[in-house]
């Protein structure tokens, strides 16, 4: 039986503060015994969303994507709903979330769960360097976020996540 909850992170840990999406996976897997109120939790990693990830989808009542952002704003993270897309990178070997979502509504001919996305702000991202300072500070903030929302369950959705700081909608 699939878990009502999947949090699917990637980024490539060799590459600084593209390391954000599989870090924050490692902080709530190792939390996830500590914290029976959020119910059943699946964390998923991988360097990059591919088409068989749609598979991943399959059963689930909500779904977080995680993933890095180099951006220049000021908030440490943003969250936003996602649609299902038939976007540009349905044709190349990696696909964004809202592609993710697309493959999925073509397979199973039904709607896709609830996806929404947590990009994590970085700002360094060169080979072989660790997560930078800003970015750690950014991961701390994004795991709290991450926390509450999993422990609000299935029901907190998009209209609670709005007051949520660094959040939008």
């Amino acid at each position: 039986m699939t878990v009502p909850t999947l949090i699917f992170g990637w980024g490539n840990p060799s590459r600084g503060d593209d390391a954000l999406g599989p870090a924050l996976l490692d902080r709530i897997e190792a939390a996830l015994a500590h914290h029976p109120e959020w119910g059943e939790v699946e964390v998923l990693t991988d360097f990059q969303l591919q088409v068989e990830h749609a598979l991943d989808l399959d059963g689930r009542e909500r779904v977080l994507f995680v993933d890095a952002s180099a951006r220049s704003e000021e908030s440490p993270f943003r969250v936003s709903l996602l649609e299902p897309a038939r976007d540009s990178s349905f044709t190349t070997h990696a696909l964004s979330p809202q592609g993710v979502m697309h493959v999925y509504e073509d397979l199973k001919a039904r709607p896709a769960p609830p996806c929404h996305l947590l990009a994590i702000a970085g700002e360094s991202f060169e080979l072989g360097t660790p997560l930078s300072p800003s970015a750690r500070a950014n991961l701390e903030a994004a795991l709290a976020w991450t926390q509450d929302w999993l422990s609000r369950g299935a029901h907190g959705g998009p209209a609670q996540m709005a007051g949520m700081a660094g959040a939008s909608t």
